[in-house]
């Protein structure tokens, strides 16, 4: 881990697994908890990563915690599709961070953004396999977690299980508002646009009267296939219904026989331009 780094400009580095013979990771317990994050570098600033290769780490591969003003370039990551928690950049507290002309390939999601979380700006990605970009998980076990202007353009989802994601616990508080996703082009991901406020990974849960707020979040000029049964799924919670959400120009497309369909629940917003599959808000 770095930390407390006031400026930091790292480049033309690999970080890789034994087939490389440069970075080894020997890691034989496989409790998630155990396993180490690749590269974390916390509550520092001006900080500078460009032409970085990453392969195959035990657990996420960046994680930005607390740190502001970052730029990340021309970074691949490559990690198989079923290696669980692997996310690509995780980022948590932080703001004024820059992802562009990334590759990414995980087991977990490409980008994850959490908890602290505002003025992202992230473009030019191509993510698969992998579970998509995604605003969460927010509010696990009733905590109050909160994200806001995000911005999100010029991505490629490939073989994903999802693609522009927003993911929130029942009976958690907080907020993710201000969220725009725009040009995204999906070749046959399973979810490509998906708001789920009913998140639940591998535990109990059950519907509260609580929820983390979705609000004001656009989804604009999405295009491409779907492989999944909903290639829109906006699933929000009756007690804390999204609002502001905005579609516009949506144009996805079975990648087989059937036709993709979109699910809508408890969602206030608006509708324009192109709406394949058709979508009622």
């Amino acid at each position: 881990m770095l930390t407390a780094l006031q400026y930091m400009e790292m480049e033309q580095l690999m970080v890789v697994d034994t087939n490389g013979g440069m970075l080894i990771f020997y890691y034989f317990d496989f409790q998630d908890r155990l396993r180490p994050t690749a590269f974390e570098i916390s509550h520092s600033e001006n900080i500078s990563l460009t032409g970085l290769s990453f392969k195959d780490s035990p657990r996420m591969h960046i994680h930005f915690e607390k740190s502001k003003s970052a730029r990340v370039t021309n970074i691949t990551i490559d990690a198989p599709g079923e290696s669980p928690n692997t996310d690509g950049i995780h980022v948590s507290g932080s703001r004024d961070v820059f992802i562009d002309y990334c590759r990414i390939g995980t087991g977990d999601d490409c980008i994850s953004i959490v908890d602290g979380c505002s003025h992202l700006n992230i473009s030019n990605i191509i993510c698969g396999p992998g579970h998509g970009i995604s605003i969460g998980s927010l509010g696990k076990h009733g905590s109050n977690d909160n994200v806001e202007d995000i911005f999100v353009s010029d991505v490629l989802f490939v073989n994903s299980t999802n693609g522009a994601r927003i993911k929130t616990w029942q009976g958690g508080k907080g907020h993710a508002s201000n969220i725009i996703f725009q040009r995204i082009r999906t070749q046959d991901s399973y979810n490509p646009v998906i708001i789920d406020q009913f998140y639940c990974d591998g535990e109990h849960c059950t519907e509260h009267d609580s929820a983390v707020q979705v609000s004001n979040v656009t989804f604009r000029h999405v295009h491409g296939t779907s492989q999944g049964e909903f290639a829109v799924m906006l699933d929000c919670s009756a007690s804390i219904p999204c609002t502001g959400i905005v579609l516009e120009d949506i144009n996805i497309r079975s990648g087989y026989e059937d036709q993709a369909r979109a699910y809508t629940s408890n969602v206030q917003g608006i509708v324009m331009g192109l709406n394949i599959p058709q979508t009622h808000l």
